[in-house]
């Protein structure tokens, strides 16, 4: 995108409507000035402007991009940070494209929002602003390429930089997508989402230097890759069939919880091993929540462990049987 200028084009943009604009612009301009002699290329130049591109190839361009983009794709390959997500994870998912908006549809939630293209430069940029579910509010940059009817993308998870290449590796937070168009056909109901309402500002905060602790015991056993064995999330349970395609791994005190290719938490971990329950705080590291803090329970079911974390800002659980109404209640297994 253009840094100098803001694009500002109306949802779902149509050339033939942009050249129509363009045309009643020029009688304007005929009107207004006819001793200069406007011509169709000036009144283009002037839509093309306005709309915060260069020039009008520019702007036609980044319309027919989006035109050829539409459509119902569905996933062949994803890699999350390196690791590749299993076919079977991926048969119910899916991502909508109508215009510059979108929807994205898997068994763990859904996604709507829009999106912004730059083709401009090599590889294409792409931005994508959630609207609605889990991410609301939140914005990933990344790169793509589109060859027919084959989709290859590359996101920064929310909080990560734009990808430079095609690929995911472990720590980039990076997820590499590719996709084949199963229908080129204008999807229906893909409206961009619905703002969720405003949330009351989170106070409970913490400088991350307040979880620069040392390595204890409890900290070096809860390194390494976990299973999910449980999830229940707001008090849903996740289906028993989809808990192996989340994981749970711990380097040091940081911590990165995936599901189903969607990064749920990533957070830096302090832990209180005299309470009982043991306490513990996650300061979590991305997005929006930067910064705010989660204050929860851990306990050892042999060689299982099984948290209690309330969303940030929530008081922490005073047992494992009190009920987790805004957050998660989880059991791994180490893989």
């Amino acid at each position: 995108m253009n840094a100098k200028r803001v694009k500002k084009l109306p949802a779902r943009p149509n050339l033939d409507h942009l050249r129509s604009q363009a045309k009643t612009l020029l009688g304007e301009m005929k009107k207004a000035k006819p001793s200069r002699g406007p011509r169709l290329a000036d009144a283009q130049l002037a839509i093309a402007r306005n709309a915060g591109f260069a020039s009008w190839p520019a702007l036609s361009r980044h319309v027919e991009q989006l035109r050829a983009l539409e459509g119902d794709w569905r996933f062949e390959n994803l890699e999350v940070d390196g690791h590749t997500i299993p076919s079977s994870a991926l048969r119910q998912s899916r991502l909508l494209l109508d215009g510059d908006r979108f929807r994205a549809e898997s068994p763990e939630a859904n996604y709507q929002g829009i999106f912004t293209i730059d083709v401009e430069v090599r590889p294409a940029h792409i931005d994508i602003a959630f609207v609605e579910g889990p991410d609301a509010g939140e914005t990933c940059y990344g790169i793509y390429e589109l060859r027919g009817d084959s989709l290859a993308l590359c996101l920064g998870v929310v909080g990560a930089p734009r990808p430079k290449a095609f690929a995911s590796t472990p720590g980039s937070g990076h997820a590499l997508e590719r996709l084949r168009r199963a229908s080129g056909r204008r999807p229906d109901n893909v409206e961009g989402g619905t703002p969720p309402p405003a949330e009351p500002e989170i106070t409970d905060r913490e400088d991350i230097s307040a979880f620069d602790v040392p390595m204890s015991a409890v900290l070096r056993r809860l390194e390494g890759e976990w299973i999910a064995v449980e999830l229940i999330s707001d008090g849903k349970p996740m289906p028993v069939e989809w808990l192996a395609f989340g994981s749970r791994v711990a380097r040091g005190n940081e911590v990165t919880v995936v599901f189903g290719g969607q990064k749920m938490v990533h957070a830096k971990v302090r832990i209180d091993e005299t309470a009982n329950p043991i306490a513990i705080d996650y300061l979590h590291l991305d997005g929006k929540k930067a910064g705010t803090v989660s204050r929860g329970l851990m306990e050892w079911i042999e060689d299982e462990v099984r948290f209690a974390m309330p969303a940030a800002g929530q008081p922490r659980p005073t047992s494992f049987d009190a009920p987790v109404k805004e957050g998660t209640l989880s059991r791994w297994r180490r893989k």
